[in-house]
């Protein structure tokens, strides 16, 4: 009984010290990270969809008049933070667009020139 408890033991030993030395790393295990710019746009869409959908909400009756200014403010504000950190990592250069907008600009643009 023993000896079987010895060899089960070196057998997984042996199958971890494969795994780890021998399997390849993952192309994506050597990306880049993201910016902190990255982080920072992503961040500030996500604020202004959130203020779309409070609007629409608000809209809906879901929420009172003054419920609504409240939220609304707090988004605005933290908007504003944001807004102010990219310029700060931009150094004042002109905004980035969002990415959808971005995008769909480009595709205007390319729909343009092809006529």
């Amino acid at each position: 009984m023993d000896m079987g408890i010895i060899v089960a033991c070196v057998a997984l030993a042996v199958a971890t010290l494969i795994f780890i030395f021998y399997i390849e790393p993952d192309a994506s295990d050597s990306a880049p990270h993201r910016s902190r710019l990255d982080s920072l746009m992503e961040r500030r869409d996500a604020i202004y969809d959130n203020l779309r959908d409070l609007k629409f909400e608000h809209r809906a009756g879901k929420f009172s008049e003054g419920d609504f200014e409240e939220m609304r403010a707090g988004l605005e504000k933290e908007a504003a933070m944001v807004l102010a950190e990219i310029e700060n990592v931009t150094g004042g250069v002109a905004r980035p667009q969002r990415r959808e907008a971005s995008s769909a600009n480009a595709q205007a643009l390319r729909g343009k020139s092809t006529s």
